[in-house]
């Protein structure tokens, strides 16, 4: 009953009525990442409604830090390690992070909290928000469950966020930190979001802040993930090591263009034949384009991503030729296994807004944005290729939307910022909800996506 009640509010008349409710004042909220390795605690606080000054900010972050587990000598993230982390960094985060609170005006609630000259007041936050899936149960129950006891000591309501979800919203995020009161939150629903980690691969049409319609995914391996373990192949021996990194995207980035931009040299191909056609290189191999041939068919235009194979590729020609390749060959072919996958990646942006024009309804025609986040959106090339498959492909008028650096990987500001679009809707989260290995954030998935799980509620 409860998540057929879910499912009813999260229409969009439903949603406007909501949110009229908690339109009228300031809101402050804690908010807690602790969904795979990263610890991540923020305070954030938004104006919205007549009563708020024409000059003031729509939101601004009080604190936000981040403390990243060590993993580095297992190449990858334990979740041990992770767990562990999470125990020894979330109370010291949320202790420095209550004494950026601001102090309690006239009417205000407040908490009191010791200093170093002794107790003080501040501002009791509104509400708790705590990121509670999709990620690693024992890293979210740290996060989750400290969220709950924060929330029971303040008699504050908890608010669980979809961590997918808080990623395609990031946008609004850094457009509430820059833009005044007064004005409209960009982009504006609906728009297309391009989510690209390690651990996941998804384009979704945003319609509402709860509806998130999944169009493509990935069949095997995600993107972040292929371009790390493609990155250990590629790179010169001791480079992983030296780093201290777990996470090579950057790396590889850095090492196929030394000069940033200035290297891309790129130009989108004008026709699907030729992104599919491999591009022979001047060493002898060449990279075949994902989905292109199978050997059921072509999948060329399946409505997926897929990037085992390429991964695979990039592993057999650096083996082969590995005591002989010199550095220009692996930097030819560090550029090659990015342009292949950002391509990839592009062929289905394109196909998206292809169908979706045809589809010719009035919400496909407002779209004219394609924002990109996860932690592979901070790739500076897979921007370039992005752009110039829009250029030259009839798609000039999409703006290209992606966050800072700092909010492309997981971080509890977007989740405070979520938090707070849900709790403003009119959603919250029981006391009883549990975190969640999986939750999608497609209505019309098993779960029933953001709303169809259990453990919420409509005030």
């Amino acid at each position: 009953m409860l998540r057929g009640l879910w499912r009813i509010h999260s229409l969009l008349s439903k949603h406007a009525c909501h949110q009229a409710t908690r339109e009228i004042r300031q809101l402050i909220t804690l908010a807690i990442e602790t969904s795979c390795d990263d610890t991540s605690v923020a305070v954030l606080e938004t104006a919205h409604g007549d009563d708020i000054s024409e000059n003031q900010k729509a939101a601004g972050l009080y604190f936000h830090e981040k403390v990243t587990a060590d993993n580095a000598q297992f190449r990858g993230v334990h979740p041990i390690i992770a767990l562990e982390s999470h125990n020894k960094q979330l109370a010291p985060l949320i202790a420095k992070a209550l004494h950026t609170l601001p102090s309690p005006d006239h009417g205000s609630l407040s908490i009191s909290i010791r200093s170093e000259s002794g107790w003080i007041e501040k501002k009791k936050p509104d509400f708790i928000s705590v990121t509670r899936g999709p990620g690693m149960l024992s890293s979210l129950n740290t996060g989750l469950n400290t969220a709950k006891g924060l929330a029971i000591a303040w008699q504050v309501p908890l608010v669980g966020v979809n961590h997918m979800q808080a990623h395609a919203l990031t946008p609004r995020l850094v457009n509430a930190l820059e833009s005044r009161n007064n004005e409209r939150l960009s982009p504006e629903f609906p728009f297309l979001t391009l989510l690209v980690s390690g651990g996941h691969t998804m384009l979704v049409h945003s319609k509402v802040l709860t509806h998130h319609t999944i169009l493509a995914n990935t069949v095997d391996v995600a993107i972040g993930d292929c371009i790390d373990k493609m990155a250990r192949h590629i790179l010169p021996a001791g480079v992983v090591e030296q780093s201290g990194e777990i996470m090579y995207g950057r790396l590889v980035e850095q090492f196929a263009f030394p000069n940033g931009p200035l290297d891309h040299g790129y130009v989108a191909s004008r026709t699907r034949a030729e992104d599919l056609s491999p591009k022979p290189s001047i060493w002898g191999w060449a990279l075949t384009p994902p989905l292109s041939r199978t050997r059921s068919g072509s999948r060329s235009k399946d409505m997926a991503f897929s990037f085992a194979g390429l991964g695979s590729a990039i592993e057999r020609i650096c083996h082969r030729n590995e005591t002989a390749m010199t550095l220009d060959e692996r930097r030819d072919v560090a550029r090659e296994a990015l342009r292949v996958a950002f391509e990839h990646l592009a062929s289905r942006v394109l196909m998206a807004l292809q169908q979706l024009n045809q589809a010719d309804t009035a919400d496909t025609q407002k779209i004219g944005t394609l924002v990109v986040s996860g932690g592979v959106a901070s790739n500076r090339f897979l921007r370039t290729v992005l752009r110039s498959f829009l250029d030259i492909r009839g798609f000039a008028h999409i703006r290209l939307v992606f966050p800072p650096t700092s909010l492309c990987t997981d971080n509890a500001a977007m989740i405070a910022w979520t938090g707070t679009e849900m709790y403003r809707a009119g959603y919250e989260s029981d006391l009883s909800c549990g975190a969640l290995r999986k939750w999608s954030i497609d209505p019309i998935a098993e779960d029933g996506g953001i709303l169809g799980v259990d453990g919420g509620k409509m005030k």
